[in-house]
């Protein structure tokens, strides 16, 4: 293990419009926020941060030409119940989905999945799923680098890593996956993973002898990287 999973963070030009939104649907605590950032926190300690990009390009889900690149599954005690919630907030229905899933958009774009959960529970942030052309490997990275486990992989279909206690990391493969080209704005990043280290000088040649790049950008509590299928993420400190 190099690191912890700390937040997944969404980008968006409304950073009070798009964390109030998530707030609302998922019962989240607002932990932070200034003019640029807003970090919320479940009851279970899932951090979602939602960070200000002015040039921020909407997912066109499924158009890999404006991809997803990676997505947020909700449980929900009613599913019914919660996509109408859901779309009087301010989502999108998308077109996929099941008898046990709905697909939609939140305000920015970015596509999210309601689960149908435990009807005696509460809404709660099942999984962060990332898009990939090779799930088994895009997973051995991100198990190596949190230290969880690979806990199924279906040959040519996906991937998880997950342990009691942590938010499982889904790999979802993709055909004819586009890669983000941060910080190019016309391939844009959508969200991406801040992995939490004790050490950034003993983690950072660790990461990248995994398969990380390190990326242009950084500040003073943290540091850029592309995993194997070219999604940013930050070690920060």
């Amino acid at each position: 293990m190099i690191g912890t999973l700390y937040s997944v963070v969404l980008d968006t030009p409304d950073i009070k419009g798009l964390s109030a939104f998530y707030a609302s649907l998922a019962d989240l605590a607002e932990k932070y926020a200034d003019e640029h950032w807003v970090s919320l926190q479940a009851a279970d300690g899932t951090r979602l941060g939602f960070q200000r990009a002015d040039d921020h390009v909407r997912p066109q889900w499924p158009d890999q030409a404006h991809p997803q690149q990676l997505h947020l599954d909700l449980r929900v005690p009613d599913l019914a119940a919660a996509v109408e919630r859901a779309v009087a907030l301010g989502a999108t229905r998308l077109p996929g989905g099941g008898d046990t899933y709905t697909v939609l958009a939140d305000p920015a774009g970015h596509p999210f999945c309601l689960c149908q959960g435990d009807p005696d529970g509460g809404t709660t942030i099942a999984d962060v799923a990332l898009d990939c052309p090779a799930a088994g490997e895009l997973a051995r990275f991100y198990g190596e680098l949190l230290g969880l486990p690979v806990t199924w992989e279906g040959e040519g279909v996906g991937a998880m890593i997950s342990a009691e206690g942590k938010l499982p990391v889904i790999f979802q493969q993709v055909e004819g996956y586009q890669a983000p080209r941060w910080p190019d704005p016309a391939h844009p990043q959508q969200l991406h993973l801040d992995v939490e280290v004790a050490d950034i000088e003993a983690a950072e040649p660790k990461a990248l002898a995994l398969g990380a790049v390190r990326l242009p950008g950084g500040g003073d509590n943290f540091r850029v990287y592309a995993d194997p299928a070219g999604h940013p993420f930050c070690l920060v400190w």
